[in-house]
């Protein structure tokens, strides 16, 4: 594996995980939303991530022809969860029912921080494989001298 190749890979990781962190910030922002567009309390998304393996550019071909197997990720989508909504005894709500339930959206704040620090770990991760092999071709550059 060449070093540009690595780096692209990590790259690659850095541009899934930033995306992650922002679903998981948006699911955080709507935790208490009870009324959306399309109506109803919100429903908690989460991203998708699939190996970059099918992508077919040049500099993909060239890196398979020449053995290289760093392949990387990216986000093929973000879904909705479909757990049940939470429901909590509210008559004064104006979006209760007609027994006085509201139903909340299926945001688990623990379990979205849970999420945001493992997001956070891998971007960390990424970093350090990137500066790993930033300094790894300035101390081959340096062997010439």
């Amino acid at each position: 594996m060449s070093l540009f190749s690595a780096i692209d890979a990590a790259g690659s990781g850095l541009t899934a995980e930033r995306l992650r962190m922002d679903v998981i910030s948006n699911n955080l922002a709507n935790v208490n939303s009870t009324r959306t567009v399309a109506g109803g309390p919100y429903r908690r998304q989460v991203v998708v991530f699939a190996p970059r393996e099918g992508e077919q550019s040049f500099g993909r071909v060239l890196q398979k022809e020449m053995g290289s197997n760093a392949e990387g990720v990216r986000a093929v989508g973000i879904t909705e969860d479909a757990s049940p909504f939470r429901t909590v005894y509210e008559p004064q709500h104006p979006d209760a029912d007609a027994n006085g339930y509201v139903r909340l959206p299926n945001v688990n704040v623990v379990a979205e921080m849970v999420d945001m620090i493992t997001a956070s770990r891998a971007y960390e991760a990424n970093v350090t494989s990137i500066n790993t092999a930033k300094s790894m071709m300035a101390k081959a550059l340096e062997i010439g001298k």
